[in-house]
């Protein structure tokens, strides 16, 4: 590698992580569009590196009819781990359609657990729902327990210890503390709630947490009960099933906030939100 400009050497020798598209097979100087192996993998620790011997008809064979070169299965033990936790968090994002960066988050999330030897005695399935669970978080787009719990064959109960397992002992990085905000966009946008009644919940939410109306209430819940408010004050009523379906939230625990945020209903809703109190 040159420079340009002054000719200087910036190194000799580059090397190159790509795919390998020649072939060196029995050497059979035919044309072979097969490539010897996959581009580098830093999700992996190395496997994906080896190189697969292959044959044709007329490769060489033993006496008793077998070819003289094997395929062995390259795969280590170790990258076996991690392939089949990446596909598992892959199969629970796809589900609740999670993007692809949160994935790469998820997945390395889960290798620093692997590497260092964190998941001896571990539920593996447990580990990568709980990475998932954090990388959203992580990444801004926050999913509830019971929306992962949904998605993967892990229980609550399960998730949640696993969640405390890494953030204590494998991840050196934090998270930011859930919001009423975080769910409200795609709770409102599920129930096909304007704008206005977005921003109405929003409000009543963000107030009922400032005056300390829901003392001891999970954001969820909070956001749940502003959403039914802000909806049955509106002309786009949802019910409290609807609004269960949608964020996952038990009616009586909605009810439980709602009670306490109704009582003070004045104070939450915004200035120049126009009621609608008829059926």
């Amino acid at each position: 590698m040159i420079c340009s400009e002054c000719g200087l050497v910036v190194g000799d020798r580059v090397i190159d992580v790509g795919c390998e598209w020649r072939n060196f097979s029995d050497d059979n100087r035919n044309y072979d569009p097969s490539r010897v192996g996959a581009a580098e993998n830093h999700l992996l620790n190395g496997s994906d590196l080896s190189t697969i011997i292959a044959y044709t008809a007329q490769s060489s064979a033993t006496a008793d009819g077998s070819r003289k070169y094997h395929n062995s299965n390259n795969v280590s033990s170790t990258d076996r781990v991690l392939i089949n936790a990446y596909k598992e968090i892959s199969n629970m994002a796809d589900r609740i359609n999670i993007s692809q960066n949160v994935i790469d988050r998820a997945n390395l999330f889960f290798k620093q657990a692997h590497d260092g030897n964190k998941l001896k005695s571990r539920s593996h399935a447990a580990i990568a729902a709980a990475c998932l669970y954090i990388a959203c978080r992580h990444e801004r787009v926050p999913r509830t327990f019971k929306e992962i719990c949904a998605v993967s064959n892990v229980s609550k109960y399960r998730i949640g210890r696993s969640f405390k397992f890494m953030m204590n002992e494998v991840l050196e990085t934090s998270v930011d503390l859930i919001k009423t905000g975080d769910f409200m966009s795609r709770f409102c946008s599920n129930l096909q709630l304007p704008a206005s009644v977005q921003r109405a919940a929003t409000n009543i939410a963000a107030k009922a947490v400032e005056l300390d109306i829901v003392p001891g209430k999970s954001p969820i819940s909070v956001a749940a009960a502003a959403i039914y408010i802000a909806s049955q004050a509106s002309e786009d009523k949802k019910s409290r099933k609807e609004i269960v379906e949608v964020t996952g939230v038990a009616e009586s625990t909605i009810l439980d906030s709602y009670k306490l945020m109704y009582a003070r209903i004045e104070e939450l809703l915004p200035t120049d939100f126009k009621l609608h109190t008829s059926n």
